[in-house]
């Protein structure tokens, strides 16, 4: 096997990589005119290339050697990088243990920031060379790593198993890689513990058994969503005119706005005729923020002034004026004068339009008159909407979200009359070449329109920028929960958000969930959801126990904890009076008469009686195993041979009913109930349209229709009777 030359303690060269062009070595395209790296530099600046995601930080562009002060282990360090971005090197080729893939950018600027620590931390333990490292000192920057520490040395915490991973990783990578690196080497024989893997030293979960990545709960995701789509959908027009109003203001009223004379005599003219127009519309005067309220009181202005909360730098500037130098004297009388006559506000939301509450309760000014700040908070906030509303209903991930850019919604589609199909084009960036892969995504009309008004909000809507960029949502959904829940979020009818942890992964894997409970739904979610990691895909080439069984019993035991709650609901009706209705409505009623009689504590034989939930679930959990959901119906599949779903398609020795087949007016194992009637009312509502659209000549079509407005009508008559009759007996 070829290994590098001998070491060289003293010269800090590479024998390997001398005069090396770092991304021509690596692959990576530049502009003609950019700077390219070479291995010799201390700072190799990658942010020109081309096709890195937008979601990869400017700071993790810049790989700075020049944090290692030695200068062999900058070699070191060099080297290393280096090699796990060029796998075919040739002299990285012959290495048992190297990496056979280049890695991305992101990983090796987190592999170069952990290799710096660590060689600090060898400086800090004396350690004159790598030939000196051994498994003791290997568990010693372990253990550093692995607790977090305060300002004395005590430990107050620990490291994510993530961060552990990353330190084993590093003294892993220069023993794998020690035959390459020419300038210091660890021993030979060092095999740091055991040899085991990064991930086995810390300790790192799996993740086989179970998704890592929590769902959001209900609790939290109910009214978050609710808060993004009334803020897109209803304050979202409103945000784009506010957006432009501070936008022109910084354009004629900033300090930094063309064609503004410098300090010199009180402009009384200008001034007068300003303010002047200001009496003649009615305007009131500029207000100035707080903070600077609090600058002037303690530059010594006095509290009871009058002229104290006027933003006299808006006027000046208006006046054309580069600043309110020192003309208040001057001055003071013509802006009292018109202070008195039309007061101050604050500059921006003075248009009072109305819309409706959330709560729907009222109707009212869709915001109150703003401070600058304040107005660009608002717009953030819009904007935050924006992306909750996209990442929550369409399950892109973060990359995804980051590559949108302006244009990237498609026209709408008509591939049935009123039918419209909404796409929306990005990249695939996950596991994909450097670059992305450009693809579509299907969506929802709300998606759309979010997309539509991020780009009204964008500062620079030129086609083909950036849409979001590079975003902490993080950060943003915090400021923007915060905003609901304060005075002007409730103001509105808002229904606050709690508390709880929220993020682009939880998001993706609510939907995921979601979709995975229809029919069809695990292969509809690695569709859309465009899953390319082996441990997905695995599953769809039918491997015992790969990820699609995974999934598959995950999503069993989510839905056998709806239909529990489903028919413990029901239950709760049934004591109510609340009875359910259709051909299986009889059966379902004697089913709860049987558990509420063993519920019945006069009735009870033995001391011990079931009261708590968790008994009642017990006496529920064998009927909610057969529950089956149709789209205006239960099914309560207890009897495959008289499903008639079953009987008409053939098949009647089947273990499910076919859904899409159901009649439930006829089926004798289907029932309606009150949460089902909006749907047969909708469907009656439009049957009596179309029967009202008809000709005389069709009468086949009348028929068929009537008979199906007939059955509708029936249904609900049939619900609403099953709701009142038990409370009428009662009463």
């Amino acid at each position: 096997m070829t290994t590098a030359a001998a070491v060289s303690s003293s010269d800090g060269h590479s024998a390997v990589f001398a005069g090396t062009d770092v991304c021509r070595e690596a692959g990576l395209a530049l502009p003609g005119e950019a700077n390219r790296p070479r291995f010799e530099h201390d700072i190799w600046d990658f942010t020109q290339v081309i096709g890195l995601p937008a979601q990869m930080a400017r700071c993790t562009r810049r790989f700075d050697f020049a944090a290692i002060t030695d200068a062999r282990w900058r070699v070191v360090a060099k080297e290393l990088v280096l090699a796990m971005l060029t796998p075919r090197h040739a002299s990285v080729i012959p290495l048992p243990r190297a990496y056979r893939t280049a890695l991305h950018l992101n990983t090796c600027a987190g592999r170069l920031g952990e290799l710096t620590r660590f060689f600090t931390w060898l400086g800090d333990q004396k350690v004159p060379g790598l030939e000196q490292l051994d498994t003791r000192l290997c568990e010693a920057y372990l253990a550093h790593r692995r607790y977090v520490l305060d300002e004395h040395g005590t430990v107050v915490g620990e490291q994510s198993p993530a961060t552990r991973r990353s330190a084993a990783q590093i003294v892993v990578d220069l023993v794998n890689y020690r035959e390459l690196f020419t300038a210091d080497r660890v021993p030979e024989d060092l095999r740091p513990w055991g040899g085991a893997t990064a991930s086995a030293v810390a300790e790192m979960p799996c993740g086989r058994s179970q998704n890592k990545t929590a769902p959001v709960e209900d609790s939290v995701l109910q009214p978050m969503l609710a808060a993004a789509l009334y803020l897109v959908s209803t304050l979202g027009p409103h945000a784009v005119e506010l957006a432009r109003e501070v936008q022109e203001a910084d354009r004629t009223s900033s300090c930094k706005a063309k064609g503004l004379r410098p300090a010199g005599p009180a402009p009384v003219a200008e001034f007068t005729s300003l303010l002047a127009e200001y009496e003649r519309t009615c305007t009131p005067l500029p207000m100035l923020a707080e903070h600077h309220i609090a600058d002037r009181l303690a530059d010594g202005w006095d509290p009871d002034d009058r002229l104290l909360p006027v933003a006299t730098g808006v006027l000046a500037r208006q006046a054309g004026a580069s600043q309110f130098w020192s003309w208040l004297p001057a001055l003071r009388g013509p802006l009292e004068a018109t202070l008195a006559v039309v007061g101050v506000e604050k500059v921006f939301g003075r248009e009072v339009v109305k819309v409706k509450a959330a709560d729907g309760a009222s109707s009212l000014a869709w915001t109150l008159p703003l401070h600058r700040l304040e107005a660009v908070a608002l717009v953030g906030i819009v904007r935050t909407a924006a992306i909750t509303t996209l990442a929550a209903v369409s399950g892109m991930r973060a990359s995804e979200l980051m590559e949108l850019r302006i244009g990237c919604r498609r026209p709408p589609e008509e591939p049935v009359p009123g039918l419209t199909r909404f796409r929306i084009g990005s990249k695939v960036v996950k596991g994909q070449p450097l670059g992305g892969t450009e693809d579509e995504w299907v969506v929802v009309e709300p998606v759309y329109r979010a997309v539509e008004l991020a780009e009204q909000l964008h500062d620079s809507p030129q086609d083909g920028a950036l849409l979001f960029g590079r975003f902490a949502f993080d950060v943003r959904y915090r400021w923007c929960r915060n905003w609901v829940n304060s005075r002007s979020g409730q103001r509105l009818g808002l229904a606050p958000i709690p508390d709880g942890p929220v993020n682009l992964r939880m998001l993706r894997r609510t939907l995921a969930l979601e979709m995975a409970y229809r029919p069809g739904g695990v292969l509809a979610s690695k569709i859309h959801l465009k899953h390319i990691a082996v441990a997905t895909t695995e599953g769809y080439a039918s491997r015992p126990g790969g990820a699609q069984a995974e999934l598959l019993a995950e999503v069993n035991k989510h839905e056998s904890d709806r239909n529990l709650d489903l028919v413990l609901a029901e239950f709760r009706n049934y004591q109510q009076g609340i009875l359910p209705a259709g051909p299986g409505a009889r059966s379902l009623t004697e089913f709860f008469a049987h558990v509420d009689a063993k519920l019945d504590a006069t009735a009870a034989k033995a001391p011990k009686t079931q009261r708590s939930d968790r008994d009642v679930l017990n006496l529920l959990t064998k009927r909610a195993k057969v529950l089956h959901l149709g789209p205006a119906n239960y099914c309560w599949f207890t009897d495959p041979s008289r499903a008639l779903c079953l009987k008409l398609a053939g098949t009647p020795t089947a273990d499910r009913p076919l859904v899409g087949m159901c009649d439930s007016a006829r089926c004798p194992q289907a029932t309606h109930h009150p949460c089902h009637r909006p749907v047969w009312a909708e469907h009656a509502e439009r049957t009596e349209t179309f029967i009202g659209q008809l000709g005389t000549t069709r009468k086949t079509e009348r028929n068929r229709l009537q008979a199906d407005y007939d059955r509708a009508l029936r249904v609900v008559t049939e619900i609403d009777a099953a709701s009142t009759s038990m409370n009428e007996e009662s009463a």
